[in-house]
Order: C-alpha cells, then sequence, then structure tokens
C-alpha cells in the first residue's frame, strides 16, 4: 500500500476511496455523490487527480489480496489504522467523515463495511459525535 504525507489531499482522498469500496463495489450512485459534494475541491484537489487516487487504492487493494478483490473490508486492521493516522488534522478529518458517509449513503442503506469504516474513523480519530451518527 502506498503511503502519503500527512494531511495530504492524498490520504485524504484514499480515505474516500476506501468508503467507496468498503462493501467490495461502488455505484454510480456513490460516484455522483462525489462529485456532487465537490470532493476533490473539499479536499484540495482537480477532479482527475481524485479519480487517479481511487484507482490507485483500488490497485493496491489487489496487489495486497494477491488478485482476489474483497472491496476495503477485507483490509487487515493495522494497515486500515496507518491509513487513517494519515490524516491528523481535526478539520480535515470531519471533512472526510462527511464525505465518507454521504457516499456511503447514496445508494439508500449502509452495508456493513461501510458501517464499520465509519465507526473505526470515529475512533480513530476521536470523535463520539461521528461515532453516533454513523
Amino acid at each position: 500500500m502506498r503511503s502519503y504525507p500527512t494531511d495530504s489531499p492524498e490520504a485524504a482522498a484514499r480515505l474516500l476511496a476506501m468508503a467507496l469500496v468498503a462493501d467490495g463495489q461502488y455505484s454510480m450512485n456513490e460516484i455522483k455523490t462525489i462529485d456532487r459534494l465537490h470532493a476533490s475541491q473539499r479536499l484540495g484537489m482537480a477532479p482527475e487527480a481524485i479519480k487517479a487516487v481511487i484507482d490507485g487504492f483500488c490497485e493496491d487493494l489487489l496487489l495486497v489480496a494477491g488478485g482476489r478483490w474483497a472491496g476495503s473490508a477485507g483490509m487487515d486492521e493495522a494497515t486500515r489504522e496507518r491509513l487513517l493516522a494519515e490524516v491528523q488534522d481535526p478539520a480535515l478529518q470531519e471533512t472526510v467523515w462527511h464525505l465518507c458517509e454521504a457516499v456511503a449513503l447514496s445508494d439508500g442503506h449502509l452495508a456493513d463495511g461501510e458501517v464499520e469504516l465509519l465507526d473505526r474513523m470515529a475512533i480513530a480519530w476521536r470523535h463520539p459525535a461521528m461515532a453516533s451518527a454513523a
């Protein structure tokens, strides 16, 4: 799994990618939500750059899993925690969490992997209000 500088737009976008594939797939509604919420702008990057981070994250997941696709819910806990630790700024954490929540909810339901990811973010970042909202 590639690493990005702490609090970089890429580190934040990768967490959004993690939410996007937390249930093993992503829908057009989820992609449209990223666009509708201007996620790339809010994270400080161009739309094509956020797409590159999402593509790179999916490639990394396939490499780590030996070519088997399981989405981000199949990630080991240590890797997940390392990726969450790349976002330290509380304001950026809140932005990322709300974007991830919107993506997770955009298809009309919260899958187990999505709930787990939102909860892990809230716990890692020690934001109890986030945990109760998921």
